[in-house]
């Protein structure tokens, strides 16, 4: 088993120890994905440049590192000096001054050089919050010899309905190939960051202009009808268990033959270390329904300081060093072009280097391609592709995503689930004052 298929079910801690005995030590939460377990090998480099700085890393499944960060920063318990958090977070925390500023980075970290539309979504008002580790978008990953094998060939840019006719001709159950691995974990990270950007390429939105919630509109039916269908036909069993690890570990050994996800898996499928197909794999843009939207969104795993923390001035070096320019060089020297930090900086797809990298040039057109100030076909109220920057999103989201998960397990109809998801988002809403 590769070390990116052993998804970490629960919170493990890895220490480095630095050399001096009263050494300054910070506390990192973050992710278990393939990115942030390979910053924490490469961390002996920023230990020797500062013997001064410990660093105890807490490493968490998605979902669980959400909570558990969630709770700390908003109880100002100070388990943690430096966070992984995303996107979603940093404007309801920055505003709530709960993040530490990062205006104050050294002139050569360069903060400039962030691509747009993530700096974007990490600013508030002026000031940084946040410093991004990773930026994504979502885009199709598909295995060319079994496109060729079903007859067919992956535009581009692809429409649903390709996507659909290619995945039933891909799959071959009796050799536990299946035509399309999507998520289906509850989570409002998980299956939901999926299932919402689909939806948006079906014409549906969270809520209209007056903050009506539209789980019982056509469009919302529509999509949620496209993907139980798709994943009966063609998807692996077991798939409302399936996030991003474990359908990375499925397309990894050979199970998938496309994988609509996140465009920063795109070194761990093609990486012949840890992939048994990464010489067959090609990649293409979400796909769309004719609308105007393609089905991808808008995603940056970034690393804040919580307001509060005693150790600011560390902290803020450890942020420095692990989302600088120097840090793509290192993982470049260490692992390869292919398996750098992906979607933060202009001069990394500047770079001829980086520019040979097969994928590079569609996350990058992915990235520019979402616009979180436009999400959707029919005009909306809120900013956000994937989700919905209010703070009441996580908790009504994962409650919706687990309706979706109980409709992908059999357990319920596609209309139970779209009418519980209907009741759930419009009892929020009107509890916390969006519906008079």
């Amino acid at each position: 088993m590769t070390l990116f298929s052993r998804a970490l079910l629960g919170a493990t801690a890895l220490t480095l120890v630095a050399s001096p005995a009263l050494a300054e030590k910070l506390t990192i939460a973050t992710v278990n994905n393939g990115d942030m377990i390979r910053m924490q090998k490469l961390a002996d480099d920023f230990t020797a440049k500062n013997p001064d700085i410990e660093l105890e890393w807490l490493t968490m499944e998605e979902n669980v590192l959400r909570q558990r960060v969630t709770t700390d920063i908003a109880t100002k318990g100070g388990q943690f000096d430096v966070m992984t958090i995303g996107t979603y977070e940093v404007p309801i925390w920055g505003k709530q001054g709960w993040l530490v500023s990062l205006n104050d980075l050294p002139a050569e970290y360069d903060v400039d050089d962030i691509l747009p539309a993530i700096r974007g979504g990490l600013t508030i008002d002026g000031e940084l919050y946040a410093a991004p580790f990773y930026g994504e978008s979502s885009m199709v990953m598909y295995r060319k010899d079994l496109m060729e094998k079903a007859g067919l060939e992956m535009p581009d840019a692809p429409t649903w309905e390709f996507i659909g006719k290619a995945a039933r001709a891909m799959t071959d159950k009796d050799n536990e190939v299946y035509g399309v691995c999507l998520r289906g974990k509850a989570g409002w990270g998980e299956n939901m960051a999926f299932l919402t950007a689909t939806a948006n390429s079906f014409g549906a939105r969270w809520f209209d202009e007056n903050w009506a919630p539209q789980f019982d509109s056509e469009a919302w039916k529509n999509a949620l009808t496209f993907y139980l269908d798709l994943m009966e036909d063609a998807g692996p069993p077991g798939a409302s268990s399936n996030g991003f690890n474990e359908n990375l570990s499925l397309f990894q050994t050979g199970k998938c033959g496309m994988w609509i996800d996140a465009t920063v898996a795109a070194s761990f499928v093609t990486n012949p270390a840890d992939s048994t197909v990464a010489d067959q794999v090609g990649f293409a843009l979400a796909p769309d329904n004719g609308l105007g939207k393609r089905g991808n969104w808008l995603w940056a795993w970034s690393l804040a300081i919580p307001a509060g923390t005693q150790k600011e001035e560390a902290a803020k070096k450890f942020i420095d060093w692990a989302t600088s320019k120097e840090y793509l060089e290192l993982v470049a020297e260490k692992e390869g072009w292919a398996n750098v930090p992906p979607g933060t900086r202009t001069s990394l797809y500047e770079n001829p280097e980086y520019q040979k990298v097969p994928f590079a040039k569609m996350t990058l057109d992915s990235i520019n391609s979402a616009d979180p100030t436009n999400p959707t076909v029919d005009p909306v109220p809120y900013v956000g592709v994937q989700f919905v920057a209010i703070p009441e999103f996580q908790g009504i989201a994962t409650a919706v995503g687990q309706a979706f998960a109980a409709a992908l397990a059999g357990n319920v109809t596609a209309d139970e689930a779209l009418a519980n998801a209907q009741a759930i988002t419009e009892r929020t809403m009107k509890k916390s004052g969006y519906i008079k």
